[in-house]
């Protein structure tokens, strides 16, 4: 069998959803003994300081006895996070009034919204 052959019969059927830096791909596939199973890639891009970038890949393996279990799971953690959250993004990359603060412990920045009202420097007095 020739090489194109083989990827015609890998690849059954496919979708793509882009996210900013990050890309999703869903891929159908045949095992050798043509049974189909799930790939789900994360490709998330990177960029240099001189202007170039790469490209960082995650691959999931899902195959059919776990299709079940996998999707009631995923439908139950999608459905606490929006009960809990809502749909609304809250973060640095999509706010633009979210606020960093410095931490002088540990020499980073957090988030305005995690400071507590505890955390106070001597200056601040």
């Amino acid at each position: 069998m020739r090489e194109n052959d083989m990827l015609e019969k890998d690849e059954i059927f496919s979708k793509v959803l882009r996210a900013g830096r990050r890309t999703y791909f869903f891929d159908v596939r045949a095992t050798k003994a043509d049974d189909y199973y799930i790939t789900i890639t994360e490709s998330k891009k990177f960029t240099e300081e001189d202007g170039s970038f790469h490209f960082k890949k995650h691959k999931i393996y899902l195959y059919k006895e776990d299709f079940v279990a996998f999707s009631e799971i995923l439908e139950e953690m999608t459905a606490y996070v929006l009960n809990h959250k809502g749909e609304e993004v809250i973060s640095e990359r999509h706010q633009k009034d979210f606020k960093k603060e410095f931490n002088p412990d540990t020499a980073e920045e957090k988030p305005a919204s995690e400071k507590s009202f505890t955390d106070i420097n001597f200056e601040d007095i």
